[in-house]
Order: structure tokens, then sequence, then C-alpha cells
């Protein structure tokens, strides 16, 4: 009984836990906004590849 007591009296092995669990957390939000800046600056270097392509399209005409 005295072993059963003792377990659920260390907390040591619950506070590793939460603290991957915190860790996990901050690495899925991490890769959340790095797809979102990602996406963004594709769309940003979409535009100036649009925009030079028809600077480039008027300068020949």
């Amino acid at each position: 009984m005295k072993i059963v007591r003792k377990l659920f009296k260390n907390e040591e092995g619950a506070t590793a836990i939460e603290y991957g669990l915190i860790a996990a957390l901050i690495a899925v939000a991490a890769i959340v906004a790095m797809g979102q800046l990602g996406n963004t600056l594709k769309n940003t270097f979409n535009k100036v590849d649009t925009e030079m392509t028809k600077g480039n399209n008027n300068a020949g005409a």
C-alpha cells in the first residue's frame, strides 16, 4: 500500500509529461504559422512575377 501512495505522491513524471505537451503545442503552432507565412510569400512572389511579365511585354511592344 505504501508503494501505491508513493506513486500517487510522486509528481516528477507528470511534470515532464506536461512540459512535453507544452513543447508539442508550441511546435504545432509554429508549423501552422510557418505554413501560413509560406502561402503569403508564395502569393506575393506570384504577384511580382505577374507584374514583371506585364512590364516586359509592354516594354517590348
